[in-house]
């Protein structure tokens, strides 16, 4: 426990091994709203970009290649904000993380209004815009796994599962809610550009919250949360921390460098990153999809409406799959990805045939339910397969791979579609059948996975 914490609220959260179990609701709602606005802030232009981009007379896949710089950034700072953050706590880096949203969203959109306003060229704004963008990229991928860590560092390996599915689908509601909401927040005079403010508006709020409401944290393994907190306290516990068979913890600077070539990772990491790219595929494509299908191309602005409307969709798919079926199902990592990349498979089909609103919508929702399993089932197995001490590396591992599909994916999905759209969605689709197949062969069974070491 830190020093900070209240010593009633934190008496509930200890199991009787001397792990956590459970987190009190309010940590969990600003935790959640963290990773909710840290999403939006990857994808929460997707509604706008394309009609954006069609104002400026910029090509598709221009816009697409604007998100590149920012995802590089993202997959090589999000390990080292993880590390940082066994050091310097949990909600020092997720500030940091809500800071570098809130700076790039701000700027992104003051240099999308100079440009539609004629201020700047489309090609001085795109630039300027993936400049801006990059500060997400650098800053704001410190919160994912600063989030993630503190969950995995407080709930015991047999409710991770559900505790990281219910973090990751804050994460996965903000990667489709965000494009799904900013239509909505289209306001005259900023026109396209306002959702942007919008949403740094509502960062800067959830930043206020955090700092005033989450206790201060120094993560160091060994003391267990309330166990050695305060040895001689009403609430901590007796025993020794070694009764734990889970494995033995270390204080943050004794733990090994966790290599991406760990090979407890290594099926869990590929399987990621290779369906974190058809995932960014179809999220790229989607608006695009939406303005060609339904001749939309003459009035761009026309073409956010229906956009929100099928991310909503897919956003209502994703929390069906992450809030209902996971737990009810109680599904483990392995049956998540495999379940989650049938669906996938079977909505990537139906969005290639799609000719009207109703179709796209659905396809999307079916294809955003099975990303819906996969995402929470791929980051658990991650969890899982390493020890305790090692879920700050392991958070950040996990972010760096969702940041490395944004990379290429979007932009080349985009431009494979461009040239042939049956070209673009088979290749998403041989994407999904290779996780499948990974799965199969090389992912550990999930009663094995959740077993405690002895």
């Amino acid at each position: 426990m830190n020093r900070s914490d209240p010593p009633a609220p934190a008496a509930p959260e200890v199991a009787a091994i001397g792990t956590t179990s459970s987190l009190p609701r309010g940590r969990v709602l600003l935790l959640f709203m963290v990773m909710l606005v840290t999403a939006a802030g990857n994808t929460a232009m997707q509604s706008v970009m394309p009609s954006i981009g069609t104002a400026l007379k910029v090509e598709d896949f221009w816009i697409s290649l604007a998100y590149t710089w920012s995802a590089l950034l993202w997959m090589i700072c999000a390990p080292m904000w993880a590390r940082r953050s066994d050091k310097r706590g949990r909600k020092a880096m997720m500030g940091i993380g809500l800071l570098g949203f809130i700076s790039s969203f701000s700027l992104c959109g003051l240099a999308l209004y100079l440009g539609m306003h004629g201020w700047i060229s489309g090609l001085v704004t795109l630039l300027v815009f993936a400049l801006f963008r990059s500060l997400y990229g650098w800053f704001g991928s410190a919160a994912p796994p600063a989030v993630q860590a503190y969950v995995a560092s407080r709930t015991s390996r047999e409710q991770r599962t559900q505790a990281l599915s219910l973090i990751s689908s804050s994460f996965g509601l903000g990667t489709v809610l965000g494009p799904a909401l900013a239509p909505l927040l289209i306001f005259p005079g900023l026109g396209l550009v306002s959702p942007f403010i919008a949403f740094a508006l509502i960062a800067l709020v959830v930043l206020i919250a955090l700092r005033m409401r989450l206790p201060d944290d120094t993560p160091a393994y060994a003391a267990k949360g309330d166990v050695m907190a305060a040895p001689f306290s009403a609430n901590s516990d007796s025993r020794s921390r070694h009764e734990e068979s889970d494995d033995e913890e270390k204080l943050p600077g004794e733990v090994a460098k966790l290599s991406w070539r760990d090979p407890r990772l290594r099926p869990w990491l590929i399987a990621g990153l290779t369906g974190g790219h058809a995932q960014a595929a179809v999220m790229g494509i989607i608006g695009f999809l939406v303005l060609d299908r339904l001749g939309l191309r003459s009035d761009p602005t026309a073409g956010a409406g229906p956009t929100g409307l099928v991310l909503m969709a897919g956003a209502l798919a994703t929390l069906l799959a992450q809030w209902g079926l996971i737990p009810f199902l109680q599904l483990g990592p392995r049956a998540s990805c495999l379940g989650g990349m049938g669906l996938a498979l079977v909505g990537v089909a139906l969005l290639s045939v799609a000719s009207d609103l109703h179709t796209i919508t659905l396809g999307l929702a079916i294809a955003s339910m099975g990303f819906g399993l996969f995402r929470p089932g791929f980051t658990a197995g991650a969890s899982l397969a390493v020890s305790r001490a090692e879920q700050g590396q392991s958070a950040g591992i996990v972010a760096s791979v969702n940041g490395a599909a944004y990379i290429v994916a979007p932009a080349l999905g985009v431009w494979l579609y461009g040239h042939s759209p049956w070209i673009g969605f088979g290749v998403i689709e041989l994407l999904c059948v290779a996780v499948i197949v990974l799965g199969l062969k090389g992912m550990t069974p999930d009663e094995a996975l959740v077993r405690r070491r002895i």
